[in-house]
């Protein structure tokens, strides 16, 4: 695929990326087990728009998509888009990762973001475009949530020389996606650990239109 337009961010590539989805509840014990809040939205349910998938005897469940109906759930109809994932730096509430995110995030003196460092109501990261590829098949997502695992492993996130995630978690995986990228990217597991991913960041400029332009998500940091 040709290179996007807007400034050339570095691949990341084989990324064993697990499936997570709003309204999951993953583990109700952990601190970041439950999905009906982000890491930059504390409503983020009621800001999606309900459970992103199918409720099970009161469960958030995940569900399978397909290209019929542009990967969007299929009892639902979103607020926000569903074309979104994670990425091992959390630049709000993490301490060391908000502490360098202006000398590590790449779009940090570009306007809208320069001299917003230590402004703790944004988020360099929320919103930010990623270009996902699978098998030959490439998608586009946006970030709205930190993961997995680890929340300030800039050396993965922003590096150019192809690191390794720091989590070891979850058979090492470097990002999680929403059911909609799952489906648009062809893995094999509905909610597994062995699909893998090349990543990268893109400018705005640079996302094709496709089903992850039908809803696109504008909204701010809300804590």
């Amino acid at each position: 695929m040709p290179l996007p337009p807007g400034r050339v961010y570095p691949v990341h590539t084989d990324v064993v990326a697990t499936t997570f989805w709003v309204g999951e509840i993953f583990d109700p014990q952990a601190a970041d087990g439950s999905q009906e809040l982000s890491a930059y939205d504390s409503h983020w349910l009621k800001s999606y728009g309900g459970c992103d998938g199918v409720v099970v005897d009161g469960r958030c469940e995940t569900e399978r998509r397909t290209v019929a109906n542009g990967f969007f759930p299929t009892v639902m109809t979103p607020r926000e888009n569903p074309f979104y994932l994670d990425l091992p730096f959390d630049d709000l509430n993490d301490p060391d990762a908000f502490a360098m995110r202006a000398d590590v995030v790449p779009w940090a003196g570009d306007p809208g973001y320069a001299g917003r460092a230590d402004d703790r109501r944004f988020s360099y990261m929320k919103n930010r475009w990623v270009q996902l590829t699978k098998d030959g098949v490439t998608c586009f997502g946006q970030v709205q949530d930190a993961g997995p695992g680890q929340y300030a492993d800039h050396v993965y996130v922003f590096g150019a020389d192809d690191a390794r995630p720091q989590n070891a978690r979850y058979n090492g995986a470097g990002m999680d996606v929403s059911p909609a990228l799952n489906g648009c990217l062809g893995f094999a597991d509905l909610n597994g650990q062995d699909d893998r991913v090349s990543w990268r960041f893109v400018d705005d400029v640079g996302v094709p239109d496709g089903p992850w332009k039908t809803v696109v998500t504008t909204s701010p940091v809300q804590q």
